[in-house]
């Protein structure tokens, strides 16, 4: 195993037990470290620090994988997996889909593994867990006995990693459509055909949130629906009508399909971009007691947020004239970029322009498979707030 040496800013970065590792941060690695090959860490005095694996042509050119001198080997993937599984053993009497290992929220940076009534859906990200992949999917068969794993890895985070993409059945048999449950809620999830690992499982707690808010006979507006999972909610508590909104045509169809398993009649589906949908709306004048804005990342990098902030305000400030008094918005955003308070900044600015007051309810955030470590300030990614018109 090679050695590399962190600098002063690197080694700061360590002590906080934060395992990305950039460029700026190495004093020295040796150039013949191979894409993915595992590293030792060592301090510039020569102390060690951990066992990692790097990548020269990635950004975060080392990710730490233990901060203790350990082979990594199955026993370590081994009690990495089990130590996650017992973080979420609450949720299994809510429901039996969840993330199981969330990268270096759960210390393995690079990897994510779902979990869907037996079947596995699973990430391979980075040339290090791929240079480890006979380790972990041998691990997830005898921690987890899977009845299939389809690995549906991101194409961006590859190609960075300067990997090809990978989707296919590595292990068993994944059926077309897979019945999950959360709450009282019904879901089908196509692992081959749906965005992402395969159901948006980070905003479980929050679909509770909107859930408990809504009452009988409320008209609700689900936006960047997605497979409707806010919308069905409120339609099984009883909401009068419910309006979903996506551009996508998977979406589409599988909004159908969930709401059908969950027996709801009143309701519409539209297939239509967001802001242009908003605009008709506005002038129809339609009213809404819920509506919820959960738009896909719209700032991947720093340089894209104030766009974004642009975005969110066009989308807040017409949603506000779109409610009802006593009515609620609910907003989410999922970029690491943009933060809790710049939404709560920008709907400031809607509610002075729409002469709107907002009382704020909840702070919403990603749901416990999906770990906030407070050291590593990249795993907090989703925050949201419920507020009420009055």
């Amino acid at each position: 195993m090679k050695s590399i040496t962190v600098n002063k800013a690197g080694l700061e970065k360590i002590k906080l037990k934060n395992p990305w590792i950039y460029n700026k941060e190495l004093k020295s690695i040796p150039s013949d470290v191979k894409e993915g090959d595992l590293v030792r860490i060592y301090s510039p005095d020569k102390k060690f620090l951990g066992i990692g694996y790097a990548n020269l042509r990635s950004k975060i050119t080392v990710r730490i994988l233990s901060f203790e001198d350990r082979p990594i080997d199955k026993n370590f993937f081994v009690e990495k997996v089990n130590k996650a599984l017992e973080k979420r053993k609450q949720l299994q009497n809510i429901t039996n889909a969840y993330r199981v290992i969330h990268s270096e929220a759960d210390g393995l940076s690079g990897l994510i593994v779902d979990y869907y009534d037996g079947y596995i859906s699973l990430q391979i990200n980075t040339a290090g867990m791929e240079r480890l992949r006979d380790l972990i999917v041998s691990t997830l068969i005898e921690v987890l006995n899977p009845k299939g794993i389809y690995e549906k890895s991101d194409e961006k985070s590859r190609e960075k990693e300067g990997l090809e993409t990978v989707e296919k059945l590595i292990y068993g048999n994944i059926p077309n459509e897979i019945e999950i449950f959360e709450y009282d809620a019904k879901f089908l999830v196509n692992l081959t055909e749906s965005q992402k690992t395969g159901f948006y499982l980070d905003q479980r707690k929050n679909r509770k949130v909107i859930y408990d808010y809504c009452q009988e006979g409320f008209k609700v507006l689900d936006l960047f629906s997605n497979s409707g999972g806010f919308g069905i909610h409120c339609g099984i508590k009883k909401a009068d009508f419910v309006k979903f909104v996506d551009i996508s045509s998977a979406a589409v169809n599988q909004i159908e399909k969930n709401l059908k398993i969950n027996n709801l009649k009143n309701y519409e589906i539209i297939k239509e971009d967001v802001f242009d949908f908003l605009k008709q709306e506005v002038k129809s004048g339609d009213k809404y007691d819920i509506v919820i804005l959960d738009p896909p990342p719209f700032a991947k990098t720093k340089n894209e947020v104030e766009g974004a902030l642009r975005g969110f305000k066009y989308l807040i400030l017409n949603s506000l004239k779109l409610l009802n008094e006593n009515g609620y918005l609910a907003v989410f955003s999922c970029s690491h970029h943009i933060s809790l308070q710049d939404l709560i900044d920008t709907t400031i600015q809607a509610c002075k322009d729409t002469g709107s007051v907002l009382e704020f309810k909840e702070f919403l955030m990603q749901d416990i498979d999906h770990p906030y470590i407070i050291n590593i300030p990249n795993t907090f990614y989703l925050k949201g707030f419920l507020a009420q018109k009055i």
